[in-house]
């Protein structure tokens, strides 16, 4: 039996939230995520899945929803309707049920908070460095140069990174890693072409690769070129047909391209994996959604729209 799960339109969170400023409540949210960034910065990524690096990253949210939940009901705000309860009487049962409707309040809450403010859990969600034959290299010169290249990456100083990837390339043409880092310091630098070339070479090498493929796709959408990325994200799912960043890819993609009922049926399944998968990413396939309700309640689709989330069991509410 299927799992069913709702989302919540920011098109009608939006309207009511005006109270959301309270100074309060922001600052309890700034400090315990602040903490809870500190937790996934600890998180090593060598050889994990990101399934594996979505969980632990998942349990370092958890470990500040308790007291997010707490803080609140101490300070009597109510994440029901976002604002001051007006009630004298302050109910300090704090619920651990992770599947219950009121910690999952708490727990999101935070969460998407993290998700724009802790750059480690954008980097954690995004890593991709599990090693394969060809991923490394046995050059101890080319592997110094790399490794110059990933802090310079690290900094965001792009064109840096993309000088010592080149250098260790040079040493070493096999190395993967290297081809792939290099790509993602070409997307970085808008040099689009640069880093489809990049990550055609590391195919090359392994054709495997779940980064490159999936990178390249990401390439070919910032050149706008969006028969090429849906195509590239549908040859990722041959090899990781579970992985939720492939649906919301394409989900993407059709979007821009106008087909917004395809958008919308990727993006379902996207959802429905991030969920599964404990995945803050969750809540950014929540507002592409969101924006495709708009679009189709504008052309008169609204029934559809409804159709397709219960084709992909979801509730609308």
């Amino acid at each position: 039996m299927k799992k069913t799960f709702i989302i919540i339109l920011f098109i009608a969170s939006i309207q009511n939230s005006k109270s959301q400023n309270n100074n309060s409540d922001h600052q309890l949210l700034k400090e315990l995520s602040e903490n809870g960034c500190k937790c996934i910065d600890t998180i090593v990524t060598a050889n994990k899945t990101q399934k594996e690096l979505a969980i632990e990253a998942n349990k370092c949210i958890g470990q500040q929803a308790g007291a997010y939940q707490m803080g609140c009901k101490l300070m009597g705000i109510d994440l029901s309707n976002d604002k001051k309860n007006k009630k004298k009487k302050i109910d300090l049962v704090i619920n651990t049920n992770v599947n219950s409707d009121e910690y999952k309040k708490y727990f999101n809450k935070i969460e998407r908070y993290m998700l724009d403010s802790c750059k480690s859990m954008r980097r954690i969600m995004s890593a991709s460095d599990f090693v394969r034959e060809k991923s490394a290299s046995s050059n101890l010169t080319a592997l110094q140069y790399y490794n110059l290249g990933l802090d310079e990456l690290q900094k965001n100083k792009y064109s840096n990174a993309r000088t010592y990837f080149e250098m260790s390339l040079r040493i070493d043409s096999v190395f993967a890693f290297a081809w792939d880092n290099l790509g993602i310091s070409c997307r970085k630098l808008n040099d689009y072409d640069g880093a489809i070339y990049a990550y055609k070479r590391s195919l090359e090498l392994d054709p495997l690769g779940i980064m490159p493929l999936q990178n390249i796709a990401v390439a070919y959408s910032f050149k706008k070129e969006y028969d090429n990325a849906i195509n590239a994200y549908q040859k990722l799912a041959e090899l990781d047909k579970n992985n939720p960043e492939v649906f919301y890819g394409m989900g993407e993609n059709y979007v821009y391209k106008d087909d917004l009922e395809k958008g919308l049926d990727n993006m379902c399944k996207a959802y429905n994996l991030y969920i599964e998968n404990k995945s803050p990413y969750r809540s950014d396939a929540e507002k592409i959604i969101s924006n495709i309700y708009a679009k189709m309640k504008e052309q008169g689709k609204e029934q559809r729209f409804i159709e397709i989330l219960k084709e992909n069991n979801i509730s609308m509410k």
